[in-house]
């Protein structure tokens, strides 16, 4: 697979307004009415798409697999949100990208974020059946021995 084309300084880019289906009640990760961490990630991932997903060859694509960001202010209802993600590496399948999320007033997140291309999605649904058998085989464990019961 030839990733020539993703070269370090790509840079894509997604932005919202905020609405109160991006808010932290909404979305369930908090009480307060301002944008929601989840949904700021939600963009920086879609800006590292827009940066490289149209240059991925074809019967290909990247999948997130890792983030490590802060979200250090809020964003209220009504404002507008541009995340922006640039690449910084590709070594081999892995792409390394730095991103932001600005409000109209402030940077209001920052970090990383990589994506793997996969060597093929038919691997890769191959992979994800097998998940899928496991999952509703009589008899599958779930992770750490959690039962769903709410327990933790």
């Amino acid at each position: 697979m030839d990733l020539a084309k993703l070269k370090p300084g790509l840079e894509g880019h997604a932005e919202i307004v905020v609405g109160e289906e991006h808010t932290a009640p909404r979305i369930g990760s908090g009480r307060v009415r301002v944008l929601a961490t989840p949904v700021m990630i939600n963009l920086m991932e879609a800006a590292a798409l827009d940066a490289c997903e149209n240059l991925i060859p074809e019967g290909h694509q990247s999948l997130g697999t890792r983030l490590d960001v802060r979200h250090i202010a809020a964003t209220p209802v009504g404002m507008r949100v541009r995340a922006t993600a640039r690449l910084l590496s590709v070594e081999g399948r892995t792409l390394e990208f730095k991103v932001e999320a600005r409000d109209e007033k402030d940077l209001i997140g920052d970090g990383t974020h990589q994506r793997l291309v996969p060597r093929g999605l038919p691997p890769f649904a191959a992979v994800l059946d097998q998940r899928m058998q496991r999952a509703v085989s009589p008899g599958a464990s779930s992770v750490g021995g959690a039962t769903g019961s709410g327990g933790g």
